[in-house]
């Protein structure tokens, strides 16, 4: 998104403020005038008249089509760039000394601190580098031109041979993001969900003017009926994938939306929507028509206070 009022407009979709110092990462979501879910993803600000807006592949289209109405009567201009980019995720606590090996650009904790993004070069590559994780470690998003994306990938594995580097698809990724609670639109939040009960509180600048923003003032500071929960399968044999039945003190009280398994933790994870008091109780999930002792929490059950992505 490029032009004077690029800024101006994407700060007026989001519920974070994304319109800060250049050269940083924003996670934030869109709301509709009601307060609820539209969009889930983050906002770069590259220079003062400069944004890249990044959503998940399912929401690519819409995201666009929100954009391009906000843009409608602004100095703004939206490009969909996806197809001139490849996306390398390094990720873990090695990520920032493999990095460090094929660049010369200072990967220290203190020149490059978490939510930065910046340019730097790898091979023959000129890269975009953003400091962001969605698996809950030290970790690192590349956009490459695509025409450079092998030849980026070959100097990562080569450099990072005697590290352990190694591939890991999309089931790797859904169990850690679960021990992290981190969420996905589309699948355990949607557009039924407002912020505050998906537990976005902490993604939501109240001091500046966003879609939903009136909606949501009479919400904020008032405990949600109902809301977006970690849940953790105490039993490590069973598994939970979807729709499985929570209970508090023998009362259904809730659904898990998405689970995996946290092979960290040593037990089925996942995201449920529950409603009353979640922090008393004896909690048990069905899971094939057995009750399993379960633990809930509003907070992240691997790394609550992100000290791993911050390291």
């Amino acid at each position: 998104v490029r032009g004077r009022d690029a800024g101006k407009a994407l700060d007026r979709l989001s519920a974070n403020a994304v319109d800060g110092e250049a050269g940083a990462i924003t996670y934030t979501q869109w709301l509709d005038e009601r307060g609820n879910l539209r969009a889930d993803l983050t906002v770069t600000k590259l220079a003062d008249d400069r944004f890249l807006v990044v959503a998940t592949d399912t929401a690519h289209r819409r995201v666009e089509s929100i954009l391009q109405r906000a843009a409608a009567d602004a100095h703004a201009f939206v490009h969909d760039a996806t197809g001139a980019h490849a996306q390398l995720n390094v990720q873990g606590p090695l990520s920032r000394a493999l990095l460090q090996r094929v660049t010369t650009a200072d990967m220290s904790n203190e020149a490059f601190p978490f939510r930065a993004a910046r340019l730097i070069d790898i091979g023959f590559a000129v890269v975009l580098c953003v400091r962001i994780t969605y698996l809950g470690e030290l970790g690192y998003e590349l956009y490459v031109p695509t025409e450079q994306a092998v030849h980026v990938h070959d100097r990562l594995m080569a450099a990072g041979a005697d590290l352990g580097v190694r591939h890991a698809g999309l089931k790797a990724l859904a169990s850690l993001r679960m021990e992290k609670g981190y969420r996905d639109y589309g699948h355990d939040i949607d557009n039924t969900d407002d912020p505050l009960m998906a537990g976005f509180n902490f993604a939501i600048d109240w001091d500046h003017d966003f879609v939903g923003r009136d909606a949501l003032q009479p919400l904020r500071g008032v405990t949600p009926a109902s809301r977006l929960v970690s849940v953790l399968c105490l039993d490590p044999e069973p598994l939970m994938y979807h729709a499985e039945v929570l209970r508090r003190d023998g009362e259904e009280v809730g659904y898990v939306r998405a689970a995996s398994y946290g092979h960290t933790l040593g037990g089925a994870v996942g995201l449920a929507m529950v409603s009353g008091d979640v922090s008393t109780g004896d909690w048990t999930v069905e899971i094939n028509g057995a009750q399993y002792p379960a633990k809930v929490s509003l907070r992240p059950f691997y790394d609550p206070t992100n000290a791993r992505i911050k390291a």
